[in-house]
């Protein structure tokens, strides 16, 4: 993204939510989009999803670059079980492809389920697996742990991790969790009012990391300061 600009008209009033926007998101990286509420955190990934105009600047993504999206919420077909939901777009099934992303995401045996007879953290890694088996180059993911407790938030963000590991997809993944960022991220970028405040680079942290390292708490207190500083 380069100096992108976006408006939302609210009651008569033009609102800026982007205002200058410039950002990369590097292949093969996991990249943790943070920032206060009202920032422009989803407005960024629907724009990147191809869901929302933008008013100016430019968005690049790869040639023929398919991409995939994982919602808050699972948004399951409830009349579909697991298997059907996962291999829903996509146009000639791989079984023994599908297979792998039910045991890569915790779910043999449950392909004949439909949703109402999974877990809430079942059904996000039902999500998972069908935005997985689109075999998308870029993977956008909307807050898609914050509703889980804390026991399966944890299994969820190792399951991405290995994913991530296995694969090498290009991931943006907005969060509101600082501990989660510094989890799961290869990079860090804090939005602040519409544009790029700060940038956090953690390649060189292998997984999976320890919180209380001295690194990772020096790194905590730089982004809860570098969040607190923005304008309300």
């Amino acid at each position: 993204m380069e100096n992108l600009y976006k408006s939302f008209e609210v009651a008569g009033r033009w609102l800026p939510v982007l205002h200058g926007l410039t950002a990369e998101f590097p292949q093969q990286s996991i990249t943790v989009i943070l920032g206060k509420s009202g920032c422009g955190k989803t407005t960024l990934l629907r724009i990147l999803a191809g869901f929302e105009p933008w008013d100016s600047g430019q968005v690049t993504v790869p040639a023929q670059g398919k991409i995939g999206m994982v919602f808050q919420e699972p948004r399951l077909m409830p009349w579909l079980t697991v298997w059907k939901n996962i291999t829903f777009g996509v146009k000639k099934p791989d079984a023994e492809a599908i297979h792998r992303l039910l045991e890569l995401t915790g779910l043999t045996g449950f392909h004949k389920a439909y949703p109402s007879q999974l877990s809430g953290g079942m059904q996000q890694r039902a999500a998972l697996a069908r935005a997985l088996a689109y075999d998308p180059k870029l993977i956008l993911m909307d807050e898609p742990f914050a509703a889980l407790d804390h026991f399966t938030r944890e299994a969820m963000q190792n399951e991405l991790i290995q994913i991530y590991s296995l694969q090498k997809k290009c991931i943006v993944f907005v969060t509101h969790s600082i501990d989660e960022a510094l989890l799961i991220g290869q990079k860090i970028l804090i939005l602040n009012q519409g544009g790029a405040a700060q940038e956090y680079h953690l390649s060189e942290y292998a997984y999976p990391r320890d919180l209380l390292s001295p690194q990772m708490i020096e790194m905590k207190k730089s982004i809860l300061a570098a969040i607190k500083q923005q304008k309300e």
